[in-house]
């Protein structure tokens, strides 16, 4: 029997979830997506909000343009996540209204026929802004999958040992595992309330963390090999010829960056990855909170946290260093 446990109180922004409410019982279908490269809020927050759509009657089409990366495989119900480039290959008629969370924009989710329908926007990054017909951006949720459990209990519904799971894996990646300056006391209620309900968070962490591919860690060590560092700042990088070499794909680089965060004395790292066959860079940006990498993000076109942020650079690997650095030395 699920625990007779308090649910935590609907936050002060009620009547965003409840403008939210209305809109998801005004139409009876919804696609529902996020960002490319999809992490684990992006994934366990459509997935449990999902689930909640379905218990208010809606029939909800999970769409990503990315594939799931491998460590997020065993999530429940993650087979309902379809991968397609086009929002029109799961409704032609461009007339159901599309879920975006986690995004800044249509751009962000990487799927073409989203410009005409109406759009509903879930989101919690410091870049996030007001695009759709229906907005709510928290910039103090620990994670959209956190924004997606007060959904779920301003709506009345049923939180599924499956729908815990999904939330509790997004808060937990979205967190750092906890460490981020975005974990409060309300974060650790909120996944005691999940864990009560089916979340198992040993298993959760053991899917996540400790299901690697050998091309990963081979790929690590190539990273770690390449470190650099001056005054409180370090940085390494990857090229696509250290990639092939070991059989990596983009999603082994993941995490990379919080090796270099973890030096005593560096308060800002980055990691840059080699996108293949065009001359730029993938940064992935950290900071332990003397800088906010989420200007320096916005100012070079991306966006995220102040702790934790990514953007992209043109080539060579020399002069996008150079740029990424003279910026988190000025603190832009």
């Amino acid at each position: 029997m699920t625990p007779k446990t308090q649910i935590l109180e609907v936050p002060p922004h009620a009547a965003r979830i409840d403008d939210l409410l209305t809109a998801f019982r005004s139409h009876p279908r919804f696609l529902l997506t996020s960002h490319t490269r999809p992490d684990g809020d992006a994934i366990g927050s459509v997935l449990a909000l999902a689930e909640v759509l379905d218990q208010l009657g809606c029939q909800a089409d999970v769409v990503f343009a990315d594939p799931i990366p491998t460590t997020y495989l065993t999530l429940p119900n993650v087979d309902r996540i379809r991968h397609t480039p086009s929002a029109t290959d799961i409704d032609p008629s461009g007339n159901t209204p599309a879920i975006l969370l986690e995004c800044d924009g249509i751009a962000r989710t990487g799927l073409l026929g989203l410009e005409d329908r109406t759009l509903i926007n879930i989101d919690h990054h410091a870049s996030g802004r007001a695009f759709a017909s229906v907005n709510w951006i928290d910039e103090n949720a620990c994670a959209v999958a956190a924004m997606v459990y007060h959904i779920a209990v301003a709506a009345n519904v049923d939180i599924t040992p499956s729908m815990a799971t999904c939330i509790y894996a997004g808060i937990l990646s979205d967190t750092g595992s906890f460490t981020y300056s975005s974990t409060t006391a309300d974060t650790f209620a909120l996944v005691q309330q999940l864990a009560d309900r089916g979340a198992n968070p040993s298993q959760i962490a053991r899917d996540i963390y400790h299901s690697n591919p050998a091309s990963k860690i081979r790929l690590l060590g190539i990273a770690l090999s390449n470190l650099q560092c001056s005054d409180d700042i370090a940085w390494t990088w990857v090229t696509s010829e250290d990639m092939d070499s070991v059989g990596a794909v983009a999603e082994d680089c993941e995490g990379v960056v919080n090796y270099l965060i973890s030096i005593a004395g560096v308060e800002s790292a980055v990691f840059l990855r080699e996108v293949p066959d065009v001359s730029q860079f993938r940064l992935s940006i950290r900071s332990k909170g003397k800088t906010d990498v989420a200007k320096i993000a916005e100012h070079f076109g991306g966006g995220g946290h102040r702790s934790a942020s990514g953007c992209t650079l043109d080539g060579p690997l020399d002069a996008a260093i150079n740029q990424i650095l003279t910026q988190l030395r000025t603190g832009l």
